[in-house]
């Protein structure tokens, strides 16, 4: 018996690269010039990852700016004025608003798997951004001649040709990257937030079959950015057995930096439905010491105590890079956590088979 384990996506990008994308932006740079290095970075990406023996790899979001606005970035009906995400140690992160409909992607995530998939010897996953995620886009105000179930519709969807265009371009796993979900909580304690937020992921999954479901993933967390987090504070217990009703084949849990595993472990194994399979963070994205294979091990071990092992699968707690611009994690701490993943889950493995 193996225990499956994957990373969440993001990887820090090289200076080089955080270069080229700068120069591009000044217009020192062509797209074509860009282009090229990032399908380096990519195909760097991917050799490390398969060389210290991830089974499953992703492009590292080399290419994206964010996990979360890849669909929108050159949109000409966007605003600056969106909604503010603040993190624990003062810094923010804000979104664009629509400033007029329609809405629709101007990047599909299919187009990164595609590439990903020219260097990869091993299945590659692919995150897409959760359309409960992109609903803030749409203004508090309205938008005269487009309403906001109009628009709705529309990222519906947009969300599933997302989804399904991944799906049929050979992605092992599509993840809706759900990192909202928690942080609903904080802006909204009553609670109210995350139930439009499921509601509306469960829209967009009703479009899919039980055979898709079981190659489509949800994952969430409290936000990993520049060493910070968004909703850390906010109790895991409130999400939780709402976000596990999601038709999904798999979720990607952060659990590292819970301070109490045994407690977050209890209500998954009472409320993960009898067709998914849970994957436990068991590194630390925003920790900068490298986690041990033996502390891995144990975390694995403690997890296989409250579910059933063939339902049980390891990650990071987050990506390490979910916004371009993000160095607090070089690429080599980002590997060695990565390893220390991958060989202390084959160790827990091994323990288990005994």
């Amino acid at each position: 018996m193996t225990i499956p384990t994957e990373l969440i996506g993001s990887l820090p990008r090289s200076p080089e690269l955080l270069t080229a994308m700068a120069a591009f932006e000044a217009g020192r740079l062509d797209g074509a010039k860009l282009a090229a290095i990032q399908e380096q970075a990519v195909c760097d990406t991917i050799e490390t990852l398969e060389a210290i023996g991830s089974p499953v790899v992703t492009d590292g979001e080399q290419s994206k700016h964010s996990f979360l606005t890849y669909p929108v970035e050159g949109l000409s009906n966007l605003s600056a004025d969106g909604v503010v995400i603040p993190f624990a140690d003062g810094h923010q992160r804000q979104l664009p608003a629509l400033a007029s409909g329609p809405f629709r992607y101007k990047t599909h995530a299919d187009e990164y798997l595609r590439a990903a998939r020219r260097h990869a010897k091993v299945p590659v996953k692919q995150a897409v951004v959760a359309p409960s995620a992109l609903s803030l886009l749409y203004p508090a105000a309205g938008i005269t001649g487009y309403s906001r179930e109009q628009f709705l519709e529309d990222l519906v969807n947009e969300a599933e040709t997302d989804i399904r265009g991944c799906l049929d371009a050979g992605a092992h796993v599509v993840q809706l990257d759900f990192e909202e979900a928690r942080l609903s909580l904080k802006l909204d304690p009553s609670g109210g937030l995350l139930d439009h937020f499921i509601a509306l992921n469960l829209r967009v999954l009703s479009r899919f079959t039980p055979a898709e479901h079981a190659r489509i993933g949800v994952y969430t967390g409290p936000g990993a950015d520049q060493d910070s987090t968004h909703s850390l504070d906010v109790d895991y217990l409130g999400l939780l057995p709402k976000l596990l009703q999601l038709t999904v084949g798999n979720f990607y849990l952060q659990l590292a930096s819970e301070g109490d595993p045994d407690r977050i472990l209890r209500v998954i194994a009472d409320h993960l439905p009898g067709h998914a399979r849970v994957f436990i963070g068991v590194t630390d994205p925003i920790d900068p010491r490298v986690e041990t294979p033996q502390e891995v091990r144990d975390r694995v071990l403690a997890a296989a105590r409250h579910l059933p092992v063939d339902r049980l699968g390891t990650c990071d707690d987050a990506g390490f890079a979910p916004f371009a611009d993000d160095q607090s994690t070089s690429r080599e701490t980002a590997f060695a956590k990565i390893r220390a993943r991958v060989e202390g889950t084959a160790l827990a493995a091994t323990a288990l088979n005994s």
